[in-house]
């Protein structure tokens, strides 16, 4: 497995990789990985000739305050968990050479990008979709794969290539967790013995509103109420927000009444975490 640092390097081993007729998938992260990013890369090494897994805490999705600077990173132990996984490639880059004292382009995107994570991260997607975009055209995968527990982001993404044109096939995983239920996520590193302890209302308030619409319940109202009541019952926590939303569009709905996806976002302490499940409703 090789570790790079240039746009250059990444684009001639690609290069050298498709006039051997070889297939490339690709695993966009911001490192300090865990096994939910091992899941993405072991499905694409099952998919494909070649993976690609990028390591890059990328600046312009962060807004003021938030934790850019204090990012988890360790680069060495994301190479080695690489190479055990079978990746064929890291690209990690510094800031400098994805975005020079020049840069000025971006891609913007509507709709999808105003609701649920939008709400409190604003400029958040626009950094997502300029990022995605740049590595995809750096890498030029045939398949890239994403986490469904940034469920907001995977469909931004999808809509993205969809709209573009972009000639790459989509690929989304499932939520992998701890023992416990806590979604994996590297920003759980923050957490101190009892937040981590008390995040875990998030997937047991979860499990309550996927226990409601289950058993009947189609107001989202109702079970928006349930999920958020679960959650204040735990001292650390602090809601963002519980949404039900259009699982295509991202639009709040009132009714269950097409798949929809169950969001969350909430503050432990000071660490915002996410989680979600989606539904639809089985045609009889």
């Amino acid at each position: 497995m090789k570790l790079v640092k240039t746009i250059k390097e990444v684009r001639e081993e690609v290069k050298q990789w498709k006039r051997e007729g070889k297939t490339i998938g690709f695993v966009p992260t911001m490192g300090y990985l865990h096994d939910g990013h091992m899941s993405l890369v072991d499905k694409s090494v099952s998919q494909n000739d070649r993976t690609v897994v990028s390591v890059f805490v990328n600046p312009t999705q962060f807004g003021p305050g938030e934790d850019l600077e204090s990012y988890p990173r360790d680069i060495e132990h994301d190479a080695k968990l690489c190479e055990e996984h079978g990746a064929a490639l890291v690209f990690n880059p510094e800031p400098e050479e994805m975005y020079d004292e020049m840069f000025c382009t971006y891609v913007e995107m509507s709709g999808l990008t105003e609701e649920l994570c939008a709400k409190t991260r604003p400029t958040h997607f626009r950094g997502v979709c300029t990022v995605v975009s740049k590595l995809f055209n750096i890498v030029t995968p045939d398949r890239a794969y994403f986490g469904e527990k940034d469920a907001q982001q995977l469909a931004v993404i999808r809509r993205m290539v969809k709209d573009l044109s972009m000639d790459i096939e989509i690929v989304g995983c499932p939520i992998v967790r701890e023992e416990d239920g806590l979604a994996k996520s590297s920003r759980n590193t923050y957490l101190n013995e009892k937040e981590r302890a008390a995040a875990t209302v998030l997937s047991r308030s979860l499990r309550i509103g996927k226990r409601l619409v289950e058993c009947g319940e189609r107001s989202c109202g109702a079970v928006e109420a349930a999920i958020r009541a679960e959650v204040e019952r735990e001292p650390l926590a602090k809601v963002d927000y519980v949404k039900i939303v259009d699982a295509e569009t991202m639009k709040p709905v009132k009714k269950i009444d097409r798949p929809v996806l169950v969001a969350e976002a909430v503050y432990i302490g000071k660490t915002r975490l996410i989680d979600n499940f989606s539904f639809t409703e089985e045609k009889q």
